[in-house]
């Protein structure tokens, strides 16, 4: 899978929470299906402590800026949160938790 254009297209079509807060409060509230962490997320352990029960989480081998541009983005993102893939096949990804 080309994770670049799953990426696009889950933000293109579906519902996607951007950056460490709003990734928490999709995980805690059950709207997230997947997160995907950048390996320079300030503070991946939080995250996965708290979410590590109900939401899978796929690390991705880039840092945040690196996240950023995948999504097409001009900033850096260490996390976000796919709350609906919309005509994504970003849910198919291999997942930790």
């Amino acid at each position: 899978m080309d994770l670049a254009h799953a990426l696009k297209v889950a933000l293109q079509t579906g519902k996607v929470r951007i950056g460490l807060e709003e990734s928490r409060k999709a995980a805690h509230g059950k709207g997230a299906k997947l997160l995907i962490v950048a390996k320079s997320c300030p503070d991946p352990a939080l995250l996965e402590k708290r979410s590590m029960d109900r939401v899978p989480i796929y690390h991705y081998e880039g840092d945040a800026v690196e996240l950023g541009a995948a999504c097409g983005k001009p900033f850096p993102i260490s996390v976000l949160a796919i709350v609906d893939a919309g005509s994504s096949a970003i849910l198919s990804l291999e997942t930790s938790g």
